[in-house]
């Protein structure tokens, strides 16, 4: 089957402008990250030349493999982080989106400031309670940011959730709210966090209405 980036590229826009649209979001505010995850770098190229700037990896080592081969796009890390991979990716990576516990904010940081830069990143949140999902609880976002932004080479930037996966957007449509409103009670405090990365392939429009600002798309990006 042939990949018809072109059309696939040009529905997700257009269904993003009209969630902008909808949610009474400024136009073009929302940033269309590319996720990678079992696609080739054949296939990567053909997205990278519409355009598309911003590329995500769920496992580190994909990630070095791509970035060997197109380091001049932007790398994110979207998937769960082990700390003994942190001192491969730091360097590569513009965002990490999974920062979910404090050992991990730790190594960040140590590493990060013994080679003098300054490593972004999303706070995860298991905003849905599902035991298969990693990511802090609400309940203990707030007290995590207060010991985090202390950590030098360690910049929070937002939050971020992944949602459960069902036939009808409509349904987690609460928990995207509920991450939108809780990045913006810390943004109070701490203006730094201003992103939000919610919303995926089968319910990335909902996300968008609802304050999101990056959204993952995977399979409605890279079939055929």
């Amino acid at each position: 089957m042939v990949l018809d980036v072109p059309t696939n590229l040009n529905l997700i826009k257009e269904r993003i402008q009209k969630a902008e649209k909808r949610g009474g979001r400024r136009p073009g505010v929302v940033k269309l990250l590319a996720v990678t995850k079992k696609v080739t770098i054949e296939e990567v190229k053909k997205v990278s030349a519409e355009g598309i700037t911003d590329f995500a990896e769920n496992r580190v080592q994909e990630l070095l493999n791509k970035y060997e081969q197109m380091p001049n796009v932007n790398w994110h890390l979207i998937g769960h982080l082990q700390t003994n991979k942190v001192k491969y990716m730091v360097n590569k990576v513009v965002l990490v989106h999974s920062l979910d516990r404090w050992k991990l904010a730790e190594t960040i940081s140590r590493i990060a400031s013994f080679r003098g830069i300054t490593v972004d990143v999303l706070i995860q949140v298991n905003v849905s309670g599902e035991e298969t999902k990693f990511g802090l609880p609400p309940r203990e976002l707030e007290e995590f940011v207060k010991e985090v932004v202390q950590l030098p080479g360690l910049n929070i930037k937002g939050l971020m959730t992944m949602a459960p996966f069902v036939d009808n957007p409509e349904e987690v449509r609460p928990i995207f709210r509920e991450l939108h409103n809780l990045r913006q009670k810390l943004n109070q405090k701490w203006p730094q966090i201003s992103l939000t990365s919610m919303g995926m392939s089968n319910d990335y429009e909902v996300a968008v209405e609802e304050g999101s600002d990056i959204v993952r798309i995977g399979s409605a990006l890279f079939r055929g």
